[in-house]
C-alpha cells in the first residue's frame, strides 16, 4: 500500500516482474483460512527464551544459508499485504521455504495511515522474541479485517499460542506506551519507546525501508547468489514467482 493513499496499487518495478506479470491475473482474494504449515524447528531461526532478553526479534524462516533470500517489508493491516501472504508468502513457506530452497525475512514497515498497524508489529516483534513469529504472523494477517475494525489484536495473537506463551508476551508488552512507531510520509524517523523492549527494531526495519527505498508496501528484494535485484511492490501470484525462483536456481 502507498505512504499516500489507501488504494491498492501493483507495482512491479524490475523488468523480470513486468515480464511475469503480463501472464498473472491478479485478484484481490478474501482472507483464506487454510493454515500456513510450520517450518520444521530446525529451520526455524531461534530466540531467545528469556523473554526480558534486548535480544533482536528473530523475524526470519528457514535456512539461512538457503540459495534464495527474500526480504519483505509489510504492513500487517495493509489489505495489499494481507493478500500478498495469504495468495504468495504462504504456499511459498509451504514449500521452497520448507524445502530450503528460500530463506524469508520479515521486515515491519507499518504505515501511518494505519491506526493499529504499529501496535500489531508490537505483538510480532514480541512473539519473535519468544520463537511465535510464525504463529503470529500468520494470525495477523489471517485476521487482518476482524482487529483493524476493532484493535483487538489481543485476540488473535492469543489464540495463536499456549496460555503459559502468550503470558510471555504480553510480559514484554508491560512496559511499552501508546502510540507505537510507524513509518512517516516525510521520511522521518519515528520516535521508539526506549522502555519498550520491541520498539527499536520496529524503527530499525522502517529505516531500512527507507533506504531500499519502500515506497508502497508489501515490497520485497530477491538475492541470489550474491546478486541482489531491483525493489519490487505490489503482488506478485506464488505461481509466478516460483517460477522466476525456479529460473534462478536452474542457473
Amino acid at each position: 500500500m502507498s505512504l499516500r493513499t489507501e488504494s491498492l496499487r501493483t507495482r512491479p518495478s524490475s523488468r523480470w516482474i513486468i515480464a511475469l506479470a503480463l501472464a498473472a491475473v491478479v485478484v484481490i482474494l478474501p482472507t483464506l483460512a487454510a493454515q500456513t504449515s510450520k517450518v520444521p524447528a530446525h529451520t526455524r531461526a531461534a530466540s531467545a527464551s528469556d523473554p526480558a532478553t534486548a535480544a533482536a526479534p528473530m523475524k526470519s524462516l528457514g535456512n539461512k544459508n538457503a540459495p534464495i533470500t527474500m526480504e519483505v517489508f509489510s504492513d500487517y493491516q495493509c489489505p495489499s499485504c494481507g493478500n500478498f501472504f495469504e495468495v504468495t508468502l504462504r504456499p511459498m513457506i509451504n514449500e521452497y521455504v520448507a524445502q530450503g530452497k528460500v530463506y524469508l525475512i520479515h521486515h515491519d514497515f507499518p504505515l501511518q495511515m494505519h491506526t493499529h498497524s504499529g501496535d500489531a508489529a508490537r505483538w510480532a516483534n514480541a512473539a519473535a522474541k519468544i520463537g511465535e513469529f510464525q504463529e503470529v504472523d500468520a494470525a495477523l494477517f489471517d485476521n487482518q479485517n476482524a482487529w483493524s475494525a476493532n484493535g483487538d489484536i489481543e485476540k488473535y495473537v492469543s489464540a495463536a499460542m499456549s496460555p503459559a506463551d502468550f503470558k510471555r508476551v504480553q510480559a514484554i508488552l508491560k512496559p511499552c506506551a501508546p502510540p507505537a512507531p510507524t513509518s512517516r510520509v516525510d521520511g522521518s524517523a519515528p520516535q521508539a519507546d526506549h522502555a519498550c523492549p520491541v520498539d527499536q527494531y520496529i524503527v530499525q526495519d522502517i529505516v531500512l525501508g527507507y533506504q531500499v527505498p519502500v515506497k508502497a508496501t508489501p515490497t520485497f528484494i530477491v538475492r541470489y547468489k550474491g546478486q541482489s535485484y531491483p525493489a519490487s511492490s505490489g503482488i506478485v501470484t506464488w505461481p509466478i514467482l516460483k517460477q522466476f525462483f525456479d529460473t534462478l536456481l536452474s542457473q
